[in-house]
């Protein structure tokens, strides 16, 4: 990018940068995990901002380095405020900032929530299209009816052109409708039904799409679920301990998911290991680890969310701006160099 110069990326910007490259961004979100996998990064430990009389809310930083085809360092400022929803506000705002690898300096600042959503979706996908090792499904359930869960539909879509039949559920029926009908307009093949409750989405379908704000486990076994089912679990909160030691368990990174309290967190303190937990997503991608453990286990997919996605993304939406001469460049956002300053601004600057 530019030594002296800052680019600018607005949520319109990105949206348009991103409409119809769901393969490319399949491509970069494969690429940034095995990049992850064979040690080119440095992934710090997400940090959860939190507030003492409402911990209902939180804002995440996640910083990272990600190395090979990437070569950037950067960090997500991502919120989740769930009461935004009734608002009509969307529940994440973030915010995406590139730093040069080579000299530290910000590049970019791009608006956040549609890269997180976007990586987000990909990453469950992927693993979808992974673990259902090579069988095709036609039907789809998801159970949360927001963003995540539409882009994932549009994801979904993408990588199995089979798929058909979607069912929906979600402890508001006015969003599931909305939901129903939005996801219709992503392929006119496909038709979307609002099932009752939890115990009729699972016996809908056999692959399953999670993503709720729920901030402890409510599904405390999986009966009328098939056998050989998977289960993107991308909300991390809603399987209860039980579920977990009973599934065939896929994370994208284990020590990162094995924190802040989600079901295999929990897991992981009841017994007292993480052996429960297989392998990571990568490990399959790079045939190291089988898809499954077995046939008839269902293989359930936790993704914590990775900032090596954020920024590969985020690379992916600049590279795409710079070529089409998109956004807005603030030329000298930095000050001069210190040593090159005039005396008496270096006196200013001092005081």
């Amino acid at each position: 990018m530019h030594d002296d110069g800052i680019l600018i990326l607005r949520g319109d910007e990105v949206l348009a940068l991103l409409e119809g490259q769901e393969q490319e961004v399949l491509r970069t979100v494969r690429s940034a995990y095995e990049t992850h996998a064979v040690g080119h990064s440095s992934l710090p430990h997400s940090t959860f901002l939190r507030f003492p009389a409402d911990q209902r809310n939180r804002i995440i930083a996640l910083p990272a380095y990600l190395g090979e085809e990437f070569g950037v360092a950067g960090i997500k400022w991502v919120s989740s405020f769930p009461a935004n929803l009734e608002r009509g506000l969307d529940r994440a705002s973030a915010v995406v900032i590139l730093n040069s690898p080579r000299t530290g300096h910000p590049e970019a600042i791009i608006e956040g929530s549609i890269i997180s959503a976007k990586r987000t979706a990909a990453s469950a996908a992927l693993a979808a299209q992974w673990l259902h090792n090579g069988r095709r499904p036609v039907s789809v359930g998801f159970l949360g009816c927001g963003l995540i869960n539409f882009e994932t539909a549009r994801f979904l879509l993408t990588v199995f052109p089979e798929l058909t039949d979607c069912f929906a559920y979600d402890l508001d029926a006015h969003r599931a409708h909305d939901f129903a009908a939005r996801c219709q307009s992503l392929a006119k093949r496909i038709t979307v039904e609002v099932v009752p409750d939890v115990p009729a989405l699972l016996r809908s379908a056999t692959l399953f799409s999670i993503a709720t704000t729920a901030s402890e486990p409510y599904i405390k076994d999986l009966a009328g679920c098939a056998p050989g089912s998977t289960i993107l679990h991308i909300s991390l909160r809603d399987l209860a301990p039980e579920v977990i030691l009973a599934a065939d368990n896929i994370a994208d990174d284990i020590d990162h998911v094995c924190r802040a309290q989600t079901s295999v967190h929990l897991t992981e303190q009841m017994v007292g290991h993480r052996d429960f937990i297989r392998c990571n997503l990568a490990d399959i991608l790079r045939g190291t680890a089988p898809a499954r453990r077995d046939a008839e286990s269902v293989a359930v997919f936790s993704p914590f969310g990775l900032g090596v996605l954020d920024l590969a993304v985020g690379k992916l939406v600049c590279d795409r701006a710079l070529k089409q001469s998109r956004g807005s460049m603030i030329n000298s956002f930095l000050p001069a160099a210190w040593v090159e300053r005039e005396p008496a601004q270096r006196d200013r600057a001092h005081d």
